[in-house]
């Protein structure tokens, strides 16, 4: 039987956390927050969160920021700890439309072997450089896992099955920051396992806080895709390398 929980990773989303965890209580799961080495005032709100709210959040504290990736692969693994079988990962900063949720757990349910994964439905508020940006990322993806199959890599709404996607994280190399999202789905591709796709509502908050770091994290992202590229070539040398005669 599945057992999911909410897992937020959290770095300075003071204005936007508490509307974020609102939204999401109507749902009846647990929660699991991460704060990645949030300043004091960020810290301290999600501190009142958790002892308010205790019974359903689980607030985890990693003492230094390492960026979303690491923030979300310390939830998932505080997660599994406490028991529970799926990380339903969702953004803080109020970008995901809680009404997407049910579809979620519904398919959960139905498939809890698969990594459901949204695709953005963009309203008009999204940045067309975001729209760009991402649009890269997806052929590139496209190119690493030689199919068409993941339509967008880098939304944050996703559900993973808590077991394989741990097991992952222990056994390959996944990036920390905004790397983390394409990364993880390549690699989960590359392993065969299910994934399950579901159309999300994305919106782009005006008063929204973004960590996504220009120049470093541009960087970030093109040694991924390098080393992904790499590791697909690899692949395929390995696949068609002659078996040795019997």
């Amino acid at each position: 039987m599945a057992k999911p929980c909410f897992v937020i990773p959290v770095y300075n989303h003071e204005d936007a956390i508490t509307g974020t965890v609102a939204s999401l209580r109507e749902f009846g799961l647990p929660c699991v927050l991460v704060d990645d080495g949030s300043d004091i005032s960020c810290r301290t709100e999600l501190e009142h969160l958790a002892g308010e709210q205790s019974e359903w959040l689980h607030l985890v504290v990693r003492e230094q920021n390492g960026g979303k990736g690491a923030a979300v692969k310390t939830g998932l693994r505080a997660a599994r700890e406490l028991g529970f079988s799926h990380g339903i990962q969702v953004d803080a900063d109020g970008q995901h439309n809680p009404a997407d949720i049910p579809q979620f757990l519904q398919h959960c349910k139905a498939r809890p072997e698969a990594l459901i994964c949204g695709y953005p439905v963009y309203d008009e508020s999204v940045p067309v450089a975001r729209l760009l940006g991402r649009y890269l990322t997806h052929v590139w993806v496209w190119i690493n896992t030689l199919s068409l199959e993941i339509r967008d890599s880098m939304c944050g709404l996703r559900c993973y099955p808590l077991a394989a996607a741990v097991a992952l994280l222990d056994e390959e190399f996944t990036g920390d920051r905004m790397d983390f999202d394409p990364e993880v789905l390549v690699r989960w591709h590359w392993r065969g396992e299910p994934l399950v796709q579901l159309p999300v509502q994305v919106r782009y908050p005006t008063d929204g806080v973004s960590h996504f770091r220009g120049l470093q994290d541009n960087i970030l992202i093109s040694a991924m895709h390098t080393r992904l590229f790499f590791g697909m070539l690899v692949r395929q040398l390995r696949r068609l390398k002659p078996k040795a005669a019997l």
